[in-house]
């Protein structure tokens, strides 16, 4: 009779020297071994890609302390589930020596079944072990987070993904053959093992790279448009633009479009981008951003990706300032420290008679009718000294804005009254 087990089920560790790829968690003077040698279990949330061994890990953690191990999953359990295992463990007082309760992506729990957990955390009646693939301190909330340690997984090297290969001695592969396998399975050692069991179930080999390739389908990226890699992504191709590495923005602005993110949410980054590491170093630079947005818009995908992609390589290489985005946090700071100060009289117009009698506008200076078309007159508030929030660099175009600044400034001490 055949069989029904997936062989990566098959394939489960059965010792923690049998999990590959994480071998600095898993040495001597890590955690888990140190906890095992000091026979005391710890409730833990273990963080990490698809298929990088949490769940072997759990449940060798588990048998190490002898303790039985119960699987649940948040997306089909909720606080009944927990309520009703618990009840169970306690209902059986000859055998108190707890439980590993194991909560597969339990990130998708809510507060309140969070929670549930607290109390028999504390007192021992469960160790809980978590798997998620979501990054804790987004989701796990912090009464929760105190009472457990974050363990982060890694996804498998090629040089782990190697080692399972080499379990199957009836897999026969050319090392061409071998490299495309494991940069199918991007880390993923589940994933590496389905792949297997597909070949091994439709031709065991030899097998060269060509062949090999027929019998693969592209895998899926790597991507949650809602989850961490969706910020993370972001983030790199953020920091590779303000890192002047046109390159590496490119690289990951490939791997959003490649994974399913929606352009548009990219483009409106850029605009951010723009406007916050670039500014007025290079004022081109949000024109060309929005341009970008503006021709995808009209030319969809994939044409209208070229266009962001020109957008990523010239805000790359242009040059840098936040000098606009510094001086505007600064002036909100201000503003909101200030917010009874009205603006002095003379800048203020007088529509009315009464207006007129309490000075409104009196002696207010028009900038067209002065010679230079500058009068330096004061436009902060009468009881607020004057603030400089804008400090330009000496890069791109920002080098123009600081001489004018220095022009604006002299030309005002000239017409300053002397002491």
């Amino acid at each position: 009779m055949k069989n029904n087990i997936p062989l990566a089920e098959q394939m489960r560790p059965k010792s923690l020297d049998d999990i590959v790829g994480q071998d600095d968690l898993l040495g001597e003077t890590g955690l888990i071994k140190r906890s095992i040698a000091s026979e005391n279990p710890i409730s833990l949330i273990l963080w990490g890609p698809p298929g990088c061994g949490k769940t072997s890990l759990a449940s060798l953690y588990a048998q190490a302390f002898s303790m039985r191990f119960v699987k649940m999953s948040a997306v089909f359990s909720g606080i009944a589930d927990i309520k009703k295992i618990i009840k169970e463990q306690q209902s059986q007082p000859l055998f108190n020596q707890g439980i590993f309760l194991f909560v597969d992506e339990i990130h998708r729990f809510n507060k309140a079944q969070q929670d549930a957990f607290l109390p028999f955390i504390e007192n021992g009646t469960i160790h809980l072990i978590g798997a998620t693939t979501e990054n804790p301190s987004f989701y796990l909330n912090n009464a929760l987070l105190s009472r457990v340690r974050v363990l982060q997984l890694n996804c498998l090297s090629p040089k782990a993904l190697e080692q399972l290969i080499q379990r199957f001695n009836k897999l026969k592969l050319t090392e061409d053959a071998k490299k495309m396998l494991i940069d199918h399975s991007q880390g993923d050692g589940r994933y590496l093992l389905n792949l297997i069991e597909n070949i091994l179930n439709t031709d065991p080999g030899p097998l060269d790279s060509g062949q090999l390739e027929q019998l693969l389908h592209k895998r899926a990226a790597l991507f949650d448009r809602s989850g961490d890699q969706h910020y993370n992504l972001i983030s790199a191709l953020h920091k590779a633009v303000r890192g002047s590495d046109p390159n590496a923005s490119l690289y990951w602005l490939a791997r959003m479009l490649e994974g399913g993110e929606d352009p548009l949410f990219i483009a409106r980054r850029l605009i951010r981008m723009a406007t916050e590491d670039i500014g007025l170093a290079d004022p081109e630079a949000l024109k060309l951003a929005i341009a970008a947005r503006d021709s995808f818009q009209m030319l969809g995908s994939p044409e209208g990706e070229l266009a962001l992609a020109e957008a990523v390589v010239y805000m790359a290489l242009a040059p840098k300032s936040n000098a606009v985005y510094t001086a505007y946090k600064s002036a909100r700071k201000t503003a909101a420290e200030t917010t009874h100060l009205d603006p002095p009289k003379t800048i203020l117009n007088a529509p009315t008679k009464l207006m007129k009698e309490l000075d409104y506008g009196k002696d207010y200076l028009y900038d067209h009718d002065v010679p230079g078309g500058y009068s330096g007159q004061n436009y902060f508030p009468d009881d607020m000294e004057s603030v400089v929030f804008y400090k330009p660099v000496e890069r791109g175009f920002e080098r123009e804005m600081k001489k004018r600044i220095e022009y604006f400034a002299k030309k005002k001490r000239s017409r300053a009254p002397n002491p």
